[in-house]
């Protein structure tokens, strides 16, 4: 069970998980720049002020193995019985990571290449996101990358957060870009959500509130931020984790991870470069190519209900308010904007944005030709 404080000021109910939990010792992880510039470390400072606490900040943006590793030998030599993430969706992973490949007894890459199962229970872990965009307080599953490939380290069980809080006062000193790129990232997961080979009422519930959140707010929180956007962001990017919590993601996250690992684009900004195109991609489904056992029919009939849900008539609409709200945000549409400007380097997204857990839960089969062709188009 996870239990939500949801609001301005929410935050100071910290104290009441404290005392629920009576830890000895506490384990906090944070961003290297956010925890400061959020203003989560004066509320913390009181907040934790009667505990012993061990910080833990020594990581990349996105989490690499070798980070996951230094947090585990210092977690566990600091006896530590409480996990607290503070920040982006990067540090709610790798604070995932520690904790549960912390409790567990052979090398953390052996359980994140599925080679074995986890068989020891974590601490209890609160996550305390300050951007709005991963959701990665709602799921069961974190990213890891060893080397530039990307895992996805999941425990249906162990790995979602005990106690989540929402308080919209921590994501008020969001840089502009920061929060149009978490934003769409939480759109692009509510769409991917919508039309996942693995959707179920449930999770196109979930997507369906998340949607019209995020496109009543975003364009307003990067361009007028204000306490009513930045709350809603909060929640709708929530809703969003829940929906691929259940469905997971498909192939505009898999195509995604290549862009981020070799080009360094921000995994929001690299999410949402094909999302407009696998609106149009996936809209052409046939019998042949259709991945989704309900069939090509139920696929049209997902896309034309997203049609709606963006207030447009077809597909073709749905992709240029995408481009539109892109634009609106301040995120450049073309890969030669963020240096991915040849065919070598179109060669090293097909060669890796074919993650079969992601692509696989594509509605239609996306092929290498029809990856290229989408390249092409948004070079």
């Amino acid at each position: 069970m996870q239990y939500e404080y949801i609001g301005p000021g929410s935050l100071a109910r910290l104290s009441e998980v404290l005392e629920k939990e009576k830890p000895s010792s506490v384990f906090v992880v944070t961003g290297k720049n956010s925890y400061q510039r959020s203003g989560a470390q004066k509320m913390f400072e009181s907040l934790l002020s009667d505990y012993k606490v061990i910080f833990f900040s020594d990581f990349s943006v996105n989490p690499q193995l070798e980070d996951v590793k230094k947090g585990i030998a210092l977690f566990r030599r600091s006896g530590c019985d409480l996990v607290i993430a503070i920040g982006g969706g990067s540090v709610i992973d790798i604070a995932k990571s520690i904790n549960f490949l912390a409790a567990q007894y052979e090398v953390p890459e052996d359980y994140i290449t599925k080679k074995l199962i986890a068989a020891h229970k974590p601490k209890s872990f609160v996550a305390i996101p300050t951007t709005a965009g991963t959701g990665s307080e709602a799921t069961h599953f974190a990213v890891v990358y060893i080397g530039k490939t990307k895992y996805s380290l999941g425990h249906q069980g162990w790995m979602l957060p005990k106690y989540v809080f929402l308080d919209p006062n921590l994501s008020f000193n969001l840089p502009k870009y920061i929060t149009a790129s978490t934003g769409i990232d939480a759109l692009c997961q509510a769409v991917e959500s919508y039309w996942s080979t693995q959707s179920t009422e449930e999770s196109k519930e979930y997507a369906r509130k998340a949607i019209k959140i995020i496109l009543d707010n975003l364009a307003s929180a990067v361009n007028n931020p204000s306490a009513p956007n930045r709350e809603a962001m909060l929640l709708g990017a929530n809703l969003a984790g829940k929906a691929i919590n259940v469905s997971k993601t498909t192939a505009c996250h898999a195509v995604s991870y290549p862009m981020t690992s070799y080009f360094g684009v921000s995994h929001g900004h690299a999410c949402a470069l094909t999302l407009g195109e696998m609106c149009l991609y996936n809209s052409a489904v046939t019998d042949d190519d259709c991945l989704d056992g309900r069939g090509a029919e139920s696929v049209k009939k997902t896309l034309s209900e997203l049609c709606s849900l963006f207030q447009v008539q077809a597909s073709k609409q749905l992709q240029e308010k995408i481009n539109n709200l892109m634009d609106q945000i301040g995120l450049t549409r073309r890969l030669v904007d963020l240096k991915i400007n040849s065919p070598e380097h179109h060669d090293i997204i097909v060669a890796h944005g074919f993650n079969p857990e992601r692509v696989n839960n594509n509605p239609r089969e996306l092929t290498e030709g029809a990856l290229r062709d989408i390249l092409k188009r948004i070079s």
